[in-house]
């Protein structure tokens, strides 16, 4: 069993990324075991051409989603906004990477960062600064981009979620610029005289998204027809007396080949009442207004048609803002999802509520994976921020790996003058883009992969691609040429 200190001591002597394997550990359900674990430096950064590691040029940023493209056997990592909340400029990209998984027991090893891609429109980068400081204007969404969520399409190109919208966006794989969705009216955020705000949060923003809470979670259905982009929290204004006390967050359906909003469910995150049974005592349990704030979703990844795992998580763990992972942690969990019998809420308010009308279902939800119990039961560090979940490939025995990835902020926080700093393993803060002292380093970012048996799974059907001409379409392609130019002649 490998304790908290010392894995953060070996992080602190050493960039080599490490892994720890943990076999045969079962956690959560039967069938689901934890495999190993990959400590990746605070200090790596990217391909972005630039000599030297600097936060917001190319140091790498870690997991604010996780995608594995099975028919390319590759990987791709999502950084979000960038270092410092918003406030600092910073070219969002995409990163390409490989893994190397042990096809018996899942172990993971060896991530390497093949292709750095930037988001692009018009020939102009997006930014991960909050639109008032990009464009002037608090109501100007511009080319503000935070991405939180992604998924690929049969062609190749990229569907990625917005926190500040919030939006979707569609991409080429070169990280150019194709399309948005069309988000729902209800979703964006409005001052009380209806004008748009991406920027503050309550009391300025009445309606919609709360400020920071857009859409964390993204993915497309197998027939790839749909995509399902998730709201971190309840819209601001859908709670009693506003969302921070609300369960009731928003799944929202896209059409693929129209760009449309066609439905939308409500998913209920944990209560309170369970979150706070499992922190010992009293002192530390979250208070009533933090329900639908500190409570809340990181990703979702389709199983098939109608169900889907969904990584729901507390704000509390081992991260910038608790770099020695003092407060207790209660939440960092995996349920299976399904939307069957969830009712259809795109014309229903649920302002000045926090339970659902009479009628109206929420979508299924049962318990897949505790993470936490998991980490704690191995000795390990539980991370704050747990946002990255993909299906990996199928391992020897018909089994998958399930990745876990988190994001570590880019190891940066900043104070309320906006001031950033760099945070290190023994919560000193220092100027950022310096030297953490000799006995630390940046915070790392966590890859976590758990063996799942294919019952455990369930009816799991992988993302479709666009086939291949075979050699018999060329064949025929060709006789039907021939036959042409024989009828011309």
């Amino acid at each position: 069993m490998i304790q908290i200190k010392h894995l953060l001591s070996a992080i602190g002597c050493s960039f080599i990324v490490s892994t720890l394997s943990i076999i045969g550990f079962t956690s959560s359900a039967h069938g689901i075991s934890l495999a190993s674990t990959l400590a990746l430096p605070g200090e790596s950064t990217d391909l972005f051409p630039f000599q030297g590691n600097s936060a917001n040029i190319n140091r790498l940023g870690y997991f604010s989603d996780l995608y594995y493209d099975r028919h390319n056997k590759v990987y791709y990592a999502l950084g979000d906004r960038g270092p410092g909340g918003g406030v600092i400029s910073y070219k969002t990209r995409l990163q390409k990477f490989t893994l190397d998984i042990n096809p018996n027991t899942g172990a993971i090893s060896n991530f390497k960062v093949l292709e750095t891609i930037l988001f692009t429109k018009d020939g102009e980068n997006f930014n991960g600064l909050n639109p008032e400081k990009l464009n002037g204007n608090p109501g100007n969404l511009g080319l503000s981009f935070d991405p939180e969520g992604f998924a690929i399409a049969p062609n190749g190109n990229f569907y990625i979620s917005d926190e500040y919208g919030p939006s979707v966006y569609e991409f080429k794989p070169d990280g150019s610029f194709v399309r948005a969705f069309a988000t729902p009216q209800n979703l964006l955020p409005k001052e009380a005289d209806g004008d748009l705000n991406f920027v503050d949060g309550r009391p300025t923003i009445t309606n919609g998204r709360q400020d920071n809470r857009g859409f964390e979670g993204l993915t497309l259905s197998p027939d790839a027809k749909k995509l399902y982009a998730l709201l971190q929290d309840p819209l601001v204004n859908e709670g009693s007396p506003d969302g921070r006390r609300s369960q009731n967050l928003r799944l929202v359906e896209f059409d693929t080949a129209t760009g449309q909003n066609t439905a939308q469910y409500i998913y209920e995150v944990e209560s309170l009442a369970s979150i706070n049974d499992r922190i010992p005592g009293t002192n530390d349990d979250f208070g009533p207004n933090s329900q639908g704030r500190n409570i809340g979703i990181s990703a979702i990844t389709a199983l098939n048609e109608r169900e889907f795992l969904v990584l729901e998580r507390d704000n509390r763990g081992f991260g910038v803002e608790d770099p020695l992972g003092e407060l207790p942690v209660s939440s960092k969990r995996v349920y299976k999802i399904n939307l069957t019998d969830a009712t259809d809420v795109s014309g229903i308010s649920l302002a000045g509520t926090n339970t659902l009308p009479t009628g109206i279902k929420s979508v299924s939800k049962t318990l897949f994976l505790d993470i936490a119990e998991s980490l704690k039961t191995a000795g390990q560090p539980i991370p704050e921020k747990f946002e990255g979940l993909a299906i990996g490939p199928q391992l020897s025995d018909g089994s998958y790996a399930l990745l876990l990835g988190t994001d570590n902020d880019f190891s940066v926080t900043q104070n309320d003058s906006d001031v950033q700093f760099d945070v290190c393993t023994n919560g000193v803060q220092v100027a950022i883009d310096s030297d953490c002292p000799n006995d630390s380093s940046l915070i790392p970012a966590y890859l976590y992969s758990f063996k799942v048996s294919s019952s455990e799974l369930g009816k799991f059907i992988p993302p479709q691609k666009v086939p291949e001409p075979t050699a018999t379409v060329g064949l025929v392609l060709l006789g039907l040429s021939s036959t042409l130019l024989k009828r011309r002649k």
